[in-house]
């Protein structure tokens, strides 16, 4: 099956793809830029305890497929990616201060966000028939009782 992961009182599979744009959709993550945020959105993800399983960094957009443990939400990691990347550019290039960007913004606002779970079939099955395999193993144990 899939890989789970462990934390001390949780298993979890939450597996999510984000994609993220700079303001005003400006071609400009390329070059030192892109190398820049790829090492930057993994290290905040190690930082945060998150899995990165692909980035894909294109002109005008960031492509991440990342594991979140439950303990750390979306909207947090995606503050933290916004911002602390956002902060690091500004000062790496002084230069992205002026326009177009319009002071101390560098991406747009929001994001888009979908979880990457299961096979929908085989979750369906589960839940179908999870009650029938509790009563045939209710049924095996009270066979033992005394």
């Amino acid at each position: 099956m899939s890989k789970y992961k462990k934390l001390s009182h949780v298993i979890y599979k939450c597996d999510y793809h984000i994609v993220w744009v700079p303001k005003y959709r400006l071609r400009i993550l390329k070059g030192t830029i892109k190398d820049l945020l790829t090492d930057d959105i993994r290290m905040l993800c190690e930082w945060k305890s998150c899995e990165v399983q692909e980035l894909n960094i294109q002109e005008d957009h960031v492509h991440l497929l990342v594991s979140i443990a439950p303990k750390v939400s979306v909207s947090k990691l995606m503050g933290i990616l916004k911002g602390k990347t956002a902060i690091k550019l500004f000062k790496s290039y002084p230069k992205l201060k002026k326009k177009p960007y319009w002071g101390n913004h560098f991406w747009a606002r929001g994001y888009f966000v979908s979880t990457v779970g299961l096979d929908e079939d085989m979750i369906r099955k589960y839940v179908k028939y999870q009650e029938k395999e509790e009563k045939k193993i209710e049924a095996n144990q009270q066979k033992f009782e005394f």
